[in-house]
């Protein structure tokens, strides 16, 4: 049985040629292309423009058996985003593949893909960085102040530019 890791920043599908050769063989690798395809369109509850491969909350898919892991330990969205996934996958005719969340290793921010930072940025939401201080997704300035630990969510925190005066959502890095 192939299990396909959830891609991490950067990554893409490798459809190579040896890969497309491959996938005409086996009806596995095929099911589970058919899979990360109807996980990429299913929206996170809270953050609808970002899908929960953007935010690397699919950790793995088999031909049986999806696997999550929701950004923190006791996160509301878990039952939702389930629930979500569940529909997309019976709509897509996958009624046979059971869904597993997992807490460990926890999600951390380095799962977010490439594309899904851009799409956070562009949402308004500053994506998670090591910089200590955050680029305003508004106006573009670095002259920003953290007001609070908690933001409208536990796994974001709210901040403030200085150049524009907005409010602003920053994922924290963990």
């Amino acid at each position: 049985m192939v299990t396909r890791a959830a891609r991490h920043p950067g990554e893409g599908r490798d459809l190579s040629e040896s890969r497309r050769d491959l996938l005409s063989r086996d009806p596995g690798l095929r099911r589970d292309d058919g899979i990360w395809s109807v996980l990429e369109s299913v929206p996170d509850p809270e953050i609808p423009v970002v899908s929960v491969v953007d935010l690397g909350i699919v950790r793995a898919v088999r031909p049986d058996r999806v696997t999550i892991t929701p950004t923190y330990t006791g996160c509301p969205a878990t039952q939702v985003i389930e629930r979500d996934i569940r529909a997309a996958l019976d709509a897509a005719g996958f009624r046979d593949v059971a869904i597993e969340t997992v807490l460990a290793p926890p999600w951390t921010t380095d799962w977010i893909t490439e594309s899904g930072k851009t799409k956070l940025h562009a949402y308004g939401i500053a994506p998670p960085s090591l910089a200590r201080t955050a680029t305003c997704p508004q106006c573009g300035s670095t002259d920003t102040e953290e007001l609070s630990r908690f933001g409208s969510t536990p796994c974001k925190a709210q901040w403030r530019c200085r150049a524009c005066l907005e409010p602003f959502d920053r994922f924290k890095c963990h």
